[in-house]
């Protein structure tokens, strides 16, 4: 905070937690839109030890998100991005430097290619037509159909046929396993951590069995990918695990291995 002498206006906040006890985490946009209207389209916040700028318009956005990109384009450390994603070891949550500039290098050459995804459409065709096969199943037999669940079971299909080149029954106990890992994963990306904004009270975080779901969620997902990279490596694996994006991944670390050498 010594870095800057004058901040912008914003919510008085408490000794200690700053502004957390006013903060609505159920509607968090209406939240910040409210105070957007009181405050102008800068304003401050301060959760617990850490300073929050919000901006909340279209010419200031373009400001901080093109020409002032490279000085806002890292992410904050925060506990569970940093636990899942092995201490910000992937394109996501890693910091913007060499290490990220190569891992960008990756994915655009050899990973999202406008040819490697076009490779994909197949895929994706298969699956929407499966998709519109099953919900007219439902609405011809007069059965309540659950959208959200349909297009969440297409996505996961998708990324897991993509990705891992294996396409899990709906009813198999490894696609159940897998939407379960991550449904947690992506609950726990967006749960609130005491230690990201009282670091000296990160007991907290254990006492309430928070930190504990988060280790579970990493081993979980750490035995995952390890039978995945153990199936591909197999000289008998599947013919549909070729090409896919973790053999891409796999091709690359052994071409690193030999560079080395």
């Amino acid at each position: 905070m010594s870095r800057y002498t004058i901040l912008p206006p914003g919510p008085s906040g408490l000794p200690i937690i700053g502004n957390l006890h006013q903060y609505d985490n159920s509607t968090p946009h209406l939240y910040f839109w409210k105070l957007s209207k009181k405050y102008g389209e800068i304003f401050s916040l301060k959760l617990g030890s850490t300073p929050m700028f919000l901006i909340s318009s279209a010419k200031l956005a373009k400001e901080i998100m093109k020409k002032q990109d490279l000085a806002f384009c890292s992410r904050p450390s925060l506990l569970g991005q940093q636990k899942l994603s092995y201490n910000g070891h992937d394109i996501g949550f890693a910091p913007y430097d060499d290490y990220w500039r190569e891992m960008r290098k990756v994915f655009v050459i050899h990973l999202f290619s406008l040819k490697k995804v076009r490779s994909f459409s197949p895929i994706r065709v298969d699956e929407v037509s499966r998709m519109i096969k099953k919900i007219t199943h439902k609405a011809t037999t007069s059965q309540i159909t659950n959208f959200s669940n349909i297009l969440i079971s297409l996505t996961s299909t998708i990324i897991c046929r993509v990705a891992f080149g294996i396409r899990y029954d709906e009813e198999a106990h490894e696609k159940k396993r897998f939407d379960e890992v991550l449904a947690e994963a992506e609950a726990l990306l967006g749960s609130f951590f005491v230690s990201d904004f009282f670091p000296s009270l990160n007991w907290i975080d254990k006492l309430i069995g928070l930190k504990n779901r988060l280790d579970k969620n990493f081993k979980d997902l750490d035995e995952f990918y390890k039978e995945l990279i153990e199936q591909h490596l197999n000289p008998n694996r599947p013919k549909s695990m070729e090409g896919d994006i973790l053999d891409l991944l796999l091709h690359q670390h052994q071409l690193i291995l030999l560079w080395r050498i």
